[in-house]
């Protein structure tokens, strides 16, 4: 087991704490290489140097979430699995429902949004357009915003929809700016919003639910806990569509597998207790009773039990004198919301099941609580009940918070007695010992091809996750491969194009730098002097041998290249290649910026014309 680093482990509960991203569930070896590739390209040697960087640099969140989560996808991604996806579970699913009800479709970790549109086109082309669009919500949902953003916009270039079939490209998208834009009727049935799966309350009554190479950056704690919220929002014949690297082997009582090579898997009924309670409705009180208002609120008061009531949007009821007793929740608290008192997420987090509990209209209880007050230990069992009128309508939520600390001390002294009794019965059980050892030693290999499995599965998970990274980082490549294309080309261009312009001169032309040596030399500059361009480059250009009187060029050389940088020219009497004696007409003029500033002797042209 790799051993914690304390220091990674601060950045990442700092990370938590300032920006709400909670990667403490991540599996540690590839997060650790992520966040250490970010720190290499800031170049800080450590955890603790990388906080400091962050705390002073706040825009390095955003580079550092970019490179942490990794953003792989495709249209039609493992394109054997869609296929099994389409016939053996989206046609059965269209084919045995009702022709008015909603199909809901959750894509958790969309990426840049491939997956959700893929979903859209295969439901498309089993429902047909129009009735697509009037049955199909498919919502998307991941941690990444920039991502989330890019896949609002809906359109992608030619290399992410080469996979597709052209009859696809042609129906479901449009061409503009030389992008493929998804069909704006089509995209109105994708809703896009940020999720954390860790965190976030899951979608529910989902139909479909794809999550596909996304479980296997968590560690199996985190794994766990996520697919507990699938199991929450799948509806009861829910199928759950996973990537190829995550078999869910160790979670059987939630998911079953529909098709374990495509990890296509169905979800697994609970069962509930029938019936939710509901509040007996009002009965005609006598005339002559009065003061029931009163009474009924000294009964609630009064009440050995701690309760609290809750109106159905989540304002603070009523409350008792028994639950200001061991919460410290009272009547000053009344009509403030439940979500603002520590009562709602300690000793339990009591939110979830108080939407459960409305939703499902039936009571849930939570055993197992353990509460600390002082130096005390108080163990409870919650009880949520929703209050419904006689309408079948929602009146609130009354919590009961039972105190089982006497019921837990006995079920331990309890358990103290059974294990006397155990040891007790040991010598009767010594006829048994031979049949137990030969168990245990049964139960010893299975648990051994149990681990080996989860070892083998955690390194398929491994390298699942190496292998989308080279791929983000070949992606990453390419992008930087084309605009260096680009920019050769256009350097090309503009050398092929200044070539052009020099050969078309009628006069030689010499282009030197502040030392004189020659940079540029055209076509009639050699047919002048009969020294090629290759002969002549780099040179010297007072050192060149030629039928043109050098000296007298060297002070308007030097002039050109002086402070202030003036032009000049003269006539001399020369000799061409040919040996004939020529008048040539030359001009020295300096190079000056770009800006049309005064020139920095950086250089100069010299211009060589037969008069």
């Amino acid at each position: 087991m790799q051993e914690t680093d304390p220091t990674f482990e601060a950045l990442l509960v700092y990370l938590k704490e300032t920006r709400g991203f909670d990667f403490t569930g991540y599996k540690r070896s590839s997060l650790m290489r992520r966040v250490r590739r970010r720190m290499s390209q800031v170049g800080t040697p450590g955890c603790p140097e990388y906080l400091d960087h962050l705390q002073v640099h706040p825009d390095e969140f955003t580079a550092l979430f970019n490179t942490i989560l990794i953003n792989v996808t495709a249209f039609f991604r493992d394109a054997d699995a869609w296929e099994y996806l389409r016939d053996e579970v989206l046609e059965p699913m269209v084919a045995g429902r009702p022709g008015d009800s909603m199909i809901r479709v959750w894509s958790a970790g969309c990426a840049s949004g491939q997956e959700a549109y893929t979903l859209a086109m295969a439901l498309a082309e089993i429902l047909g357009v129009e009735r697509f669009k009037e049955r199909v919500k498919i919502y998307a949902t991941d941690v990444d915003e920039e991502q989330l953003n890019e896949a609002r916009q809906a359109a992608y270039g030619d290399r992410e929809v080469q996979g597709l079939a052209p009859e696809l490209v042609e129906r479901y998208f449009e061409q503009v700016n030389g992008r493929f834009v998804f069909r704006k009727d089509l995209r109105r049935s994708v809703i896009f919003g940020r999720n954390d799966l860790v965190q976030d309350a899951p979608i529910s009554r989902i139909d479909l639910l794809t999550c596909r190479n996304t479980l296997m950056y968590f560690n199996a704690e985190t794994q766990a806990r996520i697919l507990g919220r699938f199991h929450f929002a799948l509806a009861e014949t829910g199928v759950l569509f996973l990537g190829k690297a995550e078999m869910l082997l160790g979670h059987s009582s939630l998911f079953t597998p529909i098709d374990l090579k495509r990890r296509v898997f169905r979800r697994v009924p609970r069962p509930y207790a029938p019936g939710a309670v509901f509040a007996d409705p009002p009965q005609a009180v006598p005339e002559r009773v009065t003061g029931l208002d009163e009474l009924c609120d000294e009964t609630f008061t009064a009440s050995p039990l701690a309760q609290l009531a809750l109106t159905p949007d989540g304002l603070v009821a009523l409350t008792n004198r028994q639950l200001e007793k061991l919460f410290g929740v009272s009547s000053r608290d009344i009509g403030r919301p439940f979500r603002d008192l520590d009562l709602s997420y300690r000793p339990v987090e009591l939110r979830r099941f108080i939407e459960q509990a409305q939703l499902e209209r039936r009571t849930l209880r939570v055993s197992d609580v353990e509460y600390v007050r002082g130096s005390e230990t108080v163990h409870l069992a919650v009880q949520v009940s929703p209050l419904s009128d006689a309408d079948g309508g929602l009146l609130g939520v009354n919590l009961i918070f039972h105190d089982v600390t006497a019921a837990r001390r006995l079920q331990d002294e309890l358990e103290h007695a059974n294990q006397q009794l155990e040891a007790a019965y040991e010598e009767l059980q010594s006829t048994n010992e031979e049949l137990e050892t030969t168990n245990e030693e049964l139960q010893s290999t299975v648990e051994e091809l149990e681990t080996s499995n989860e070892e083998l599965q955690s390194t398929n998970e491994e390298l699942e996750t190496m292998n989308e990274e080279l791929q983000s980082t070949n992606d990453e490549l390419q992008s930087i491969n084309d605009q260096l294309r680009i920019s050769t080309a256009r350097l090309d261009e503009a050398n092929a194009f200044l070539e052009t312009v020099l050969t078309s001169l009628q006069a030689g032309v010499a282009v030197v730098d502040a030392d004189l040596r020659i940079r540029m030399w055209n076509r009639h500059a050699e047919d002048l002097w009969g020294l090629r361009s290759s002969e002549v480059i780099g040179q010297h250009f007072l050192n060149l041998d030629i039928g043109l009187p050098i000296d007298r060029v060297r002070p308007l050389l030097r002039g050109s290249l002086g402070a202030g940088g003036a032009s000049a020219e003269t006539e001399l009497d020369a000799v061409n290649r040919r040996g004939r004696p020529i008048t040539v007409r030359v001009a020295c003029t300096p190079l000056r910026r770009r800006d049309g500033g005064p020139a920095d002797g950086n250089g100069a042209i010299i211009v060589m014309e037969t008069a």
